[in-house]
């Protein structure tokens, strides 16, 4: 088949890839977008940097993808020749390449003196200290929970989360000096090559396996760089790489023989070299498929000849010693099999089985395309993820916040900048306890105050849990009506056209994003109006009502807004010695969680809302509906590590 042939087809993949798998290229945009202000103000700390890497991190989020986490220490830095200027507050290493395989590196301790916490990495190798990459891994294991070694990464054992501890090179090294000159074509530009080089490289704590030095090696890695790279790439390459994926995951791995074979990074690799050997202009939609082809042929090439070179440092050969014998014959076997279905190798995924059904569909109404943006998000565990990962505000990073806010001339940084600002406002504003010692009626109006304040800057990140977090401060300060003013207009906000995440859309719901309203406002402003989002207290949190401090003995607690909502109204009306009011919030309540009106599509949220109408059904003295309330929650959420009803079951039983 022609390329001209497969040109339908090709626009035809490129547009259900956009619509169902890799998201539009504007959606790829507000993606790597949101990912960088998160990495910039959430995590600048003192004594690291955090970036979100990986193929997330580069704007692609995939089927059964983890979240690639990495921690730059700030207090060390690596170098490779001489070193001219020193910072006192940095601790240096320096690189030795002698006997070590191309792309890796050990890092020799100099004569410094060093602080307790770092000369615990060291090992000794003849005579000479140096910075070892497997006791870092182990401490850092150590300090995190439920966590395990995955080569250069802590992983939590559920497979979500890969953290890597890395190390900063600020100056390009030797062994990556060709790649300046490398390349003659377009592609990488000039000024995203400058961009690269003027980052440095990074290193990750692994060593070449089976090395006698394995401990003590680093591997060189340029994730930034490639980050860089990445965002270069047209829709069309991100779609070849997108393609290569799901035919990794989905069909090559699920071969028994081949399931360690081949990894995403070496197909990163293959659309890294090829990119520089074509120009740009071929990749677009009507040659997605030609241009997937020639990425699949060159996998092929690769595996045949045992040759796949690092982008960087080709003297490193990826291959080496990994796809030989006779697990290669095998993969070569599968890749001719598959090579032999032409492009149609991919319908093999149950990703795009159903590719077929939409040919035929060659007009999409541009308000399908935004709703697309809009839903893909929502359902993005790994946005989830990266999000609730967020630290808490501090004045540094307020101070950064308000100064991009102010100085920057893109909107869409003004709005992304508030957005986690705000969702960071909350957690910072938990940590300053209202009932903490005082030290009179002056200290104690400041610090409500600088709470309040905090607060209010809590509201932009969506429509109601924010001003819930707020009615909370004034619940605790016992202005119980305050409160109720807050709830009323918080509840009245939860109405059938808003959205909420990992939730399945309505035809209202179609409707409403079809508004001219909606169409020219970025994500960040439509969750503002739009999106209601969970309640999340910190571990002992002073801001959630003492009913449900159990609740947060043992880490941060979440639970649906509206749940919450009308929780807090019944308990400002029993303050109040308000009955009838009370029976009328637990009656709507009951409603609330019978037909799961606003309750995530998860079973922890559904048992913590039966666990809340039990805590109710107690303050009303009514012990025999909490424990069936309780013993409901129980039975949708049967673990007592995620659900206190277990643990007030126990109680309950116990007098």
């Amino acid at each position: 088949m022609t390329d001209i042939e497969t040109k339908p087809i090709s626009l035809a993949l490129y547009r259900y890839m956009c619509h169902n798998i890799v998201g539009s290229e504007n959606y790829v945009k507000n993606l790597r977008l949101m990912n960088a202000v998160r990495d910039d103000l959430c995590y600048s700390d003192t004594d690291k940097t955090f970036i979100t890497s990986g193929s997330f991190g580069e704007g692609l989020e995939m089927r059964g993808s983890d979240l690639d986490l990495m921690y730059v220490i700030k207090i060390m830095e690596v170098y490779e020749d001489i070193k001219t200027a020193y910072n006192s507050n940095v601790q240096y290493v320096l690189m030795e390449t002698d006997d070590v395989k191309p792309g890796f590196t050990q890092l020799l301790v100099q004569e410094q003196v060093y602080s307790q916490f770092l000369c615990q990495d060291f090992e000794e190798y003849n005579g000479k200290h140096y910075f070892s990459s497997a006791l870092l891994k182990q401490k850092f294991m150590c300090n995190i929970d439920s966590t395990v070694i995955h080569g250069p990464c802590l992983s939590d054992k559920k497979g979500k989360f890969d953290h890597a501890i890395c190390l900063h090179c600020r100056t390009w090294i030797s062994q990556a000096s060709h790649w300046i000159t490398r390349s003659n074509n377009s592609w990488p530009s000039y000024n995203v090559k400058q961009s690269i080089l003027k980052h440095g490289v990074l290193f990750v704590p692994i060593g070449v396996k089976g090395s006698p030095k394995e401990d003590i090696e680093w591997r060189i890695s340029f994730s930034v760089g490639e980050k860089f790279l990445i965002n270069t790439f047209t829709h069309t390459q991100l779609m070849c790489y997108a393609l290569l994926k799901i035919l990794l995951k989905d069909v090559i791995t699920t071969y028994t023989e081949c399931e360690d074979l081949l990894c995403s990074y070496f197909l990163k690799t293959i659309i890294f070299w090829i990119s520089e050997e074509l120009p740009q202009s071929i990749w677009k939609p009507e040659n997605l498929i030609p241009c997937f082809m020639r990425c699949f042929i060159r996998l092929v090439y690769s595996v045949e000849y045992s040759v796949c070179l690092h982008y960087f440092i080709p003297e490193n050969n990826m291959f080496e010693n990994k796809i030989e014998g006779r697990a290669r014959e095998i993969l070569l076997e599968k890749l001719y099999t598959l090579h032999s279905y032409g492009w149609r190798c991919i319908l093999f995924s149950n990703q795009l089985s159903n590719f077929h059904e939409s040919m035929g569909k060659d007009h999409i109404e541009p308000y399908t395309l935004h709703t697309i943006e809009i839903l893909k998000p929502l359902n993005s565990e790994l946005l989830y993820l990266a999000n609730d990962t967020t630290s808490d505000l501090n004045t540094n990073k307020s101070k950064k916040g308000i100064h991009q806010i102010v100085s920057s001339d893109n909107s869409s940084l003004k709005y992304l900048y508030t957005y986690y600002m705000s969702s960071m406002g909350s957690q910072y504003a938990q940590s300053a306890p209202l009932n903490s010692t005082r030290k009179g009626n002056k200290h104690q109006y400041k610090q409500d105050k600088s709470s309040l304040c905090t607060l209010l800057q809590n509201i932009y990140h969506d429509a109601v849990s924010g001003w819930l977090m707020l009615a909370s401060f004034f619940y605790k300060s016992k202005q119980y009506s305050k409160a109720l003013h807050i709830i009323a207009y918080s509840i009245s906000k939860c109405s059938p056209e808003k959205l909420q995440i990992f939730m399945d859309m309505s035809d209202i719901h179609y409707q409403t994003l079809k508004l001219k309203l909606f169409q020219n406002i970025s994500i960040v402003q439509l969750w503002k109006i739009m999106l209601i989002h969970y309640m999340k207290f910190l571990q002992n949190s002073w801001l959630i009502p003492n009913e449900l401090q159990m609740e947060v003995e043992n880490g941060a607690y979440r639970i649906s807004s509206i749940v919450y909502g009308y929780f807090l109204k019944l308990l400002c009306h029993y303050q109040l010695n308000n009955a009838r009011q009370c029976q009328d919030c637990l009656h709507t309540l009951q409603n609330v969680i019978s037909e799961k009106y606003f309750i995530e599509n998860s079973k922890q949220y559904h048992s913590k809302a039966y666990t809340i109408l039990g805590i109710v059904f107690q303050i009303l003295g009514d012990n025999e509906s909490a424990r069936q309330s309780f013993m409901q929650s129980v039975e949708i959420e049967p673990d007592y590590s995620l659900n206190t009803s277990v643990k007030r079951l126990t109680l309950m039983n116990s007098l």
